[in-house]
């Protein structure tokens, strides 16, 4: 089974640049495009990025200039960095894998004023 682990998140101030990190748990990744998604509290889950096998990343207008998606294949990693962060990005970051519609557990980012 494909299993996925977030980390990263913690506890910023606004105009931070903070990194996350997506790990899948077999050497062997093979489950092609990863996504990005967040949930603030009280609101609904949100698409923020989705990231190819061969990392061209496609980005939600809310997002689209702050954030960056990558990938490193040969260690099973997916990272976003986050530039320039605001309160409103306060919020749990998950990956997902489409293929296998698998969730990581998610990190939490608190962002103060």
């Amino acid at each position: 089974q494909v299993q996925l682990v977030e980390s990263g998140g913690g506890l910023v101030q606004a105009g931070d640049t903070l990194k996350l990190s997506c790990v899948a748990s077999s050497s062997g990744f093979k489950i092609g495009d990863i996504g990005w998604y967040r949930q603030a509290p009280g609101s609904q889950r949100e698409f923020v990025a989705l990231l190819s096998i061969d990392g061209s990343p496609t980005y939600a207008d809310s997002v689209k200039g702050r954030f960056t998606a990558s990938r490193d294949n040969a260690k099973s990693t997916m990272n976003l960095q986050i530039d320039s962060l605001k309160p409103e990005d306060t919020a749990t970051y998950y990956c997902y894998a489409p293929t296998y519609r698998i969730w990581g557990q998610g990190t939490q980012v608190t962002v103060s004023s």
